[in-house]
């Protein structure tokens, strides 16, 4: 019994001494229960909208100061005309408009009830249904508070509006989102794990001193990799398109554009992540915790961002996957041009470039 404590002592000491067996064991869990905790929510919080007041009168004004009150909206633009929805719509920061009839308050007054539509950016079908959900409730309850001493009463009935996504299939939304967890994964992923074998069984350094330069090995080493996530890439939209009838409606080279750049910044991301790992367990064990939980919860795939604590949507802002997303829903579903999305191309150039330079840095003190 003495010989048997001392070996489960023996055993406890080797994990309380390995720090990375502690992140594993205590670290990990900590992090995924608080990252679930906060960002997994079905509510929508501080949602950007934008309001087309037809009538601008007294009672519309109340109505918007109103919506703008509550925690669940937040007013970032008002727009003067119909013609002005589709482009704001297109550039991805507003996920809904309300439009005030006009003669709001007369129609109120004389015919005892006014409209009030709401239209709904529907590429996410959730959140495109709890915003109409929302705004009824906010207007319902206004409508209570004004009907208190009134005989007939006052009704305010709202329309909907779904653009992109009429039929408000999950499929639209589904599809951008497993495009961007795939390409993630095989581009990162293995090529960080196919780096790090390399490295384990000693081969690299085989490579290293072979007649081709350092760069040569590393792309020879990736290239692969691109090819294999482009076709991965074309067939997820070829599916979308022919099988779950998903509409292409923007330029098809544009996609093509932004997801070979999307497949080379998770790429430099990979090999990031192999000059920082010595094992393909290491290598494993980083890419799932930093890029797959990440990708999933924290690009707006399946969770609206804006509904996040603010620590979380400023943390979003450095995942490669957010930016992607946002791309290729603008140009799939609502035929966004370059001009639209040139921020968010921007942003993974400069990602890009970042990660190769942070690799190359790594690269050359394991040289050195």
């Amino acid at each position: 019994m003495k010989r048997f404590i001392g070996f489960v002592t023996k055993e406890f000491y080797h994990i309380f001494r390995d720090k990375r067996t502690m992140f594993i064991l205590f670290g990990m869990p900590i992090a995924q229960i608080m990252l679930f905790g906060f960002a997994i929510t079905n509510e929508i919080n501080k949602v950007t909208i934008a309001i087309l007041d037809l009538s601008k009168d007294a009672e519309t004004q109340q109505i918007i100061t109103t919506i703008n009150a509550s925690k669940y909206f937040d007013i970032k633009q008002e727009i003067s005309n119909e013609n002005e929805i589709e482009n704001v719509f297109k550039k991805g920061k507003i996920k809904a408009v309300l439009v005030f009839e006009n003669h709001f308050i007369k129609n109120l007054e004389t015919k005892k009830q006014a409209k009030v539509q709401v239209i709904t950016d529907a590429t996410d079908p959730n959140i495109a249904n709890t915003i109409t959900n929302y705004v009824n409730a906010i207007l319902q309850n206004y409508a209570q508070k004004i009907n208190e001493n009134q005989l007939p009463p006052f009704s305010i009935q709202t329309q909907t509006q779904l653009y992109y996504n009429p039929e408000l299939k999950s499929v639209f939304n589904f599809v951008p989102g497993v495009m961007t967890v795939i390409l993630m994964l095989v581009s990162a992923m293995m090529t960080s794990i196919s780096i790090t074998r390399e490295k384990e069984l000693g081969t690299m350094e085989v490579l290293l001193v072979s007649p081709l330069k350092p760069f040569q090995v590393i792309i020879g080493k990736v290239f692969p990799y691109i090819f294999l996530s482009i076709i991965n890439a074309t067939v997820i939209v070829l599916l979308g398109y022919f099988v779950f009838k998903m509409p292409i409606v923007g330029s098809v080279f544009l996609v093509a554009f932004e997801s070979i750049l999307f497949i080379i910044t998770a790429l430099s991301l990979g090999i990031l992540i192999s000059t920082l790992a010595n094992s393909q367990q290491t290598a494993m064990m980083f890419s799932l915790f930093a890029l797959m939980l990440p990708v999933i919860i924290l690009s707006g795939f399946i969770f609206p961002i804006s509904s996040m604590p603010l620590p979380l949507q400023i943390i979003s802002n450095i995942i490669p996957a957010k930016w992607f997303i946002i791309i290729i829903k603008a140009v799939l579903l609502k035929g966004a041009s370059f001009e639209v999305i040139w921020k968010e191309t921007a942003i993974l150039i400069g990602m890009t470039a970042f990660f190769i330079f942070l690799s190359t840095k790594k690269y050359k003190k394991r040289l050195e």
